[in-house]
C-alpha cells in the first residue's frame, strides 16, 4: 500500500482512539465472561451483544494498526503554496448556480474529524489537487457533472483542533 498522507493531528485522534479501544479490552471480555455465566449462549443476547462489540472493536483495531504503518504524517503549519494539495483551504464558486463552498483537503482518515474537509483520495480530492486560482474543476457527483471554478487557496495550519 502507498503512503496515506494524514496531518499531525490527524495522527494523533487516530493513535488516541487506538489506545482508547486496546483500553476497553478488558471491559468487554469481562462482559463476555459474565454473559457466558448465564447459560445458553444460543439465547443469550448480552452475549451476542457482547461479542459483536468485541469483533468491531478488534476490526477497528486492526485497521487503525494497519493503516499507521503507512501513513505520511504532514504537519500543516509548513505548508504553502498557489496550487492545491493536501492542507489547502479552497474556495469554489458553482459555475451553474454561483453557490460557493469551502473545502479543506485532507487524509482519508481524518476527514471525519473536520467538518468543511474532504479526502484528496475522493473524487472531489483528487479533481481540485494541482488547481490555481482561476481553474476551472469537473466533478462527477451522483446529480451529474458540476463545474466549479477555484476562488482562493490557502493555507491556514491545522484544520482539526490539537488532539491532548
Amino acid at each position: 500500500m502507498s503512503s496515506i498522507p494524514i496531518s499531525k493531528e490527524g495522527y494523533q485522534l487516530m493513535k488516541k482512539e487506538l489506545e482508547i479501544l486496546k483500553s476497553q479490552r478488558p471491559e468487554v471480555s469481562e462482559a463476555i465472561r459474565l454473559a457466558r455465566e448465564e447459560g445458553d449462549l444460543r439465547e443469550n443476547g448480552g452475549y451476542h451483544a457482547a461479542r459483536e462489540r468485541q469483533g468491531m472493536m478488534e476490526a477497528r483495531i486492526t485497521f487503525i494498526k494497519s493503516r499507521i504503518a503507512n501513513y505520511n504524517v504532514i504537519d500543516m503549519r509548513t505548508l504553502s503554496g498557489e496550487k492545491i494539495c493536501f492542507g489547502a483551504t479552497v474556495e469554489l464558486e458553482d459555475g451553474e448556480s454561483g453557490e460557493k463552498k469551502r473545502y479543506v483537503l485532507l487524509g482519508p482518515d481524518e476527514t471525519g474529524f473536520c467538518k468543511g474537509s474532504v479526502s484528496v483520495l475522493s473524487p472531489v480530492g483528487q479533481a481540485l489537487l494541482g488547481k490555481t486560482v482561476g481553474d476551472e474543476v469537473v466533478i462527477m457527483v451522483p446529480r451529474g457533472r458540476v463545474e466549479y471554478e477555484v476562488l482562493s487557496i490557502s493555507f491556514n495550519g491545522p484544520a482539526i483542533a490539537e488532539a491532548e
